[in-house]
């Protein structure tokens, strides 16, 4: 499956209802973008379960803004609505497949314990 383009009108919304999901923020001047563009593409193909998108940071600017988006390329992972990863830079095809891998192993209950045991102590 081809990776979806997502601007500021289809992202949170995307985000919210996909069980699992893979951004790639990117650039079309971005040399390392370039090279990891095929390597994302050939990821969504071998793995339908997770849905891909890309967001362009020249023309999405202000959700590059809002995701605090400081170096291109850049991924992040969500899982259940919830960011769970991100990194700068680009991964090669085996460093994403085992990604993809630990992202369908999260336990996301555990992940939410730890988020509100991390509020409530800032809270106080």
């Amino acid at each position: 499956m081809k990776p979806l383009e997502l601007t500021d009108t289809n992202f949170a919304d995307t985000v919210k209802t996909s069980p699992m999901m893979l951004v790639d923020f990117w650039a079309a001047w971005c040399g390392p973008c370039r090279q990891f563009a095929p390597v994302f593409d050939q990821a969504a193909a071998k793995h339908p379960q997770v849905i891909f998108g890309k967001v362009n940071t020249e023309t999405q600017q202000g959700l590059a803004a809002a995701a605090q988006i400081t170096s291109i390329p850049t991924l992040m992972a969500f899982k259940e609505g919830i960011m769970v990863h991100s990194q700068p830079g680009a991964l090669d095809a085996n460093r994403l497949d085992a990604l993809i891998a630990a992202l369908e192993e999260l336990d996301m209950d555990e992940v939410r314990t730890r988020m509100q045991q991390k509020a409530t102590s800032s809270v106080g």
